[in-house]
């Protein structure tokens, strides 16, 4: 009775053709399993097709013997598990890359999101090809933002990746918009193009970025994946990839230089743990998978620069941290990743101050590297540690003042609270729609350096003081 039965279940779930099979397991959420398979392969692009002749696509997560696991990126309501049948593609997810690509605007998978054709080209693994490390070329060039708390003080470096750690209601969105619209390669003429993630965003901030970028002109270099937050979850996973996939095309086939912005990581690591947890594997650290690191390395390790390829990918992942905490496993583990982060304080945009950038924790370790003479100015290394030495001298003065009070404070004391004054209303602080250049940025930290008795600069040499202080 049992062996019939067993026949009578493999005949429903017979191969209709030489990739296709009828009948599931088991559905739980976005993931569906499937068995009686042969030939299939990890990562695998799956076509899954409802009574009603309706196609999802979905990717296998997991392959043993004679069966599958797959999750699937429309989401599995609907779904019979008699008459459902699956068609295994032999490739995984690709996406077709070209050059026309640019000014257009596609969902998470890259199916147009601008009601524009389906894009035509070659098509590419949007899981990218590991890249022999030795192959890679270490970033030292500048890329201007226009924002001096970046420009002077934490400079971005192409090639690099830069995450800003930003936290609810913070404003990472128009710091977003406007790095995107300003960010130039100064004194080069190579095309410089902006691919533009969103996971998870609501429609109105969709319609924010996409306003932003037209208006400003700035969408005629722009590819933008939008994965909505009504779009399901593991669309967010492929999200970035596919983003990064039309990146590598514009910097190492066609030599564009290339910023990749990903916002929002943390809804990309939500999406994440929400599909470990109904694969029913073992948490980490607050609930995140095991291989949230690696996972995250996937993604981040996509940038950088070959050697013997004129283009160049440089990324700047936007992580909110939830309630704040610089030490939750998706800021920290992005922070191993990664080469800084450029911080986002509360108490800075309390007081109005755009862009809230906090002086102290944000760092670029690669800034070194890509200033001085011939990219920026031969006094810039040197000035940018004036500004954090004594800031960072601000801070203590202000806790000291907090418990003895101002007007026990010396008046050395108070040269330095009025300098960070200054420094936090004049040189942090700008207009969203201000584009200040490198030589104004660094003739602007020159300035506020005046609010200091001379004898205070210690990190300057003498040449450069006589040079510019006081200019």
């Amino acid at each position: 009775m049992n062996s019939q039965a067993s026949m009578a279940e493999t005949a429903q779930r017979r191969l209709l053709d030489d990739r296709e099979y009828v009948g599931l397991d088991e559905v739980s959420g976005p993931i569906v399993g499937v068995s009686g398979i042969h030939n299939v392969g990890y990562n695998e692009l799956a076509e899954i097709v409802d009574r009603r002749g309706n196609i999802r696509l979905g990717m296998t997560l997991e392959v043993s013997e004679g069966a599958a696991v797959i999750q699937i990126f429309e989401g599995t309501s609907g779904l019979r598990l008699g008459d459902t049948r699956v068609r295994f593609r032999g490739h995984p997810l690709t996406l077709a890359v070209s050059e026309e690509m640019l000014g257009r605007a596609f969902d998470g998978l890259g199916r147009p999101f601008d009601g524009g054709p389906e894009p035509i080209g070659e098509e590419r693994d949007v899981n990218g090809l590991p890249v022999n490390p030795t192959a890679r070329d270490y970033p030292r060039k500048f890329i201007q933002t226009g924002i001096s708390a970046i420009d002077g003080m934490n400079t971005l470096v192409r090639g690099q990746k830069l995450p800003v750690f930003s936290g609810s209601g913070l404003p990472h969105r128009q710091l977003v918009a406007q790095i995107t619209r300003q960010a130039r390669i100064v004194g080069e003429d190579i095309p410089f193009a902006v691919v533009f993630a969103g996971m998870g965003i609501k429609h109105d901030e969709a319609r924010f970025y996409l306003k932003n970028f037209e208006e400003s002109g700035a969408m005629e270099r722009v590819v933008a994946f939008l994965s909505l937050a009504d779009a399901p979850s593991v669309e967010r996973l492929m999200t970035p990839r596919t983003a990064l996939t039309a990146a590598e095309y514009l910097a190492f086939d066609l030599g564009m230089h290339v910023l990749v912005i990903l916002t929002d990581m943390t809804n990309y690591c939500e999406a994440l743990r929400e599909i470990s947890t109904q694969r029913q594997e073992i948490p980490s650290r607050k609930g995140y998978p095991g291989y949230l690191y690696s996972d995250l390395a996937s993604i981040y390790e996509r940038a950088g620069m070959l050697r013997g390829k004129p283009g160049s990918i440089t990324q700047i992942p936007v992580v909110t941290m939830p309630n704040d905490d610089i030490s939750h496993p998706i800021p920290d583990l992005s922070g191993f990743i990664t080469e800084g982060q450029i911080v986002l304080d509360r108490d800075l945009d309390q007081r109005g101050i755009y862009p809230p950038i906090a002086g102290l924790p944000s760092l670029s370790r690669l800034m070194k590297d890509g200033i001085g003479e011939g990219m920026t100015r031969e006094d810039h290394a040197h000035l940018a540690s004036q500004l954090f030495a004594s800031y960072a001298h601000v801070k203590d003065i202000r806790s000291l003042a907090s418990v003895i009070g101002e007007e026990e404070l010396t008046a050395l004391d108070r040269s330095y609270m009025e300098f960070g004054e200054i420094f936090e209303q004049q040189f942090l602080s700008q207009g969203s729609e201000e584009d200040r250049s490198i030589e104004q940025t660094l003739d602007l930290g020159w300035t506020i350096l005046q609010s200091l008795p001379r004898e205070e600069l210690h990190r300057i040499t003498e040449e450069e003081i006589r040079k510019y202080y006081g200019r």
